[in-house]
């Protein structure tokens, strides 16, 4: 196998009410230090098809990855993750680290401080069901408070929703990928979406190799805090290249 086969890729996976290109900073950091970094699509309408779908980027790229997952895109990749050989690390950024059977609607109601219901607007889908985003007016004070005003603007033009069944649907299979693989984690103390305590409890419970709670900062930060989130991949990153 050439040196080249042998290096990790990072494949990064948003959540709910952001996009691909939330991660720029921290590709642009990954790049600097010369990692290959994949932003993934997040289709956000089930956990299950998310994470066949990442598995499906994994499994494309023929080499070892590191997935890093914001928000609701932590309950992907650890679905995703789950008895997949090629994912030697995980990273969750102000993210969600289920075990089974956990879904995303009650892992951030579990402790006291998020806003977000305050904040969600529901639009019906034809096909049945429903899909969640946050009211524009709302979403830079509600997600991005620490972030410049004119890109949280944007950022709120450029949400991709999600379906209210993904929120509620709980991780499935044998055992939590974090049981398995070494972890990091990285939040804000001020995240109004998922409130800190529940961040810094599950990473405690998965055994994180390294928590890391930045004062002040909320819940964008692969936009706000893109130098301490790339930090915290680099050295999954480093770990997975042993």
């Amino acid at each position: 196998m050439s040196d080249v086969a042998r290096e990790p890729v990072v494949v990064l996976v948003h959540g709910a009410f952001a996009e691909s290109s939330s991660w720029n900073g921290v590709i642009e950091r990954l790049a600097a230090e010369g990692v290959t970094a994949v932003a993934v699509a997040n289709p956000l309408r089930s956990v299950r098809t998310d994470a066949r779908y990442v598995r499906d980027v994994v499994a494309s790229l023929g080499r070892p990855a590191v997935l890093v997952g914001h928000s609701y895109g932590g309950q992907v990749i650890t679905q995703a993750a789950a008895g997949e050989p090629a994912v030697r690390a995980l990273v969750y950024v102000a993210a969600f680290a289920p075990e089974i059977g956990e879904t995303a609607l009650a892992l951030s109601n579990r402790f006291a401080g998020s806003t977000l219901g305050d904040a969600v607007v529901t639009r019906a889908l034809a096909g049945g069901g429903a899909e969640l985003f946050i009211d524009p007016a709302k979403f830079p004070q509600q997600f991005a408070a620490d972030a410049d005003p004119a890109e949280a603007a944007l950022m709120a033009v450029t949400q991709r929703p999600i379906t209210e069944a993904a929120l509620n649907e709980g991780l499935t299979g044998d055992e939590a990928a974090w049981r398995q693989l070494p972890s990091w984690f990285v939040w804000g103390s001020a995240d109004r979406n998922i409130p800190a305590a529940a961040l810094r409890w599950m990473g405690e419970r998965a055994g994180g190799k390294e928590l890391t709670e930045i004062p002040n900062a909320g819940h964008a930060l692969p936009v706000t805090q893109p130098g301490p989130v790339a930090g915290s991949i680099l050295r999954a990153v480093a770990v997975a290249r042993a």
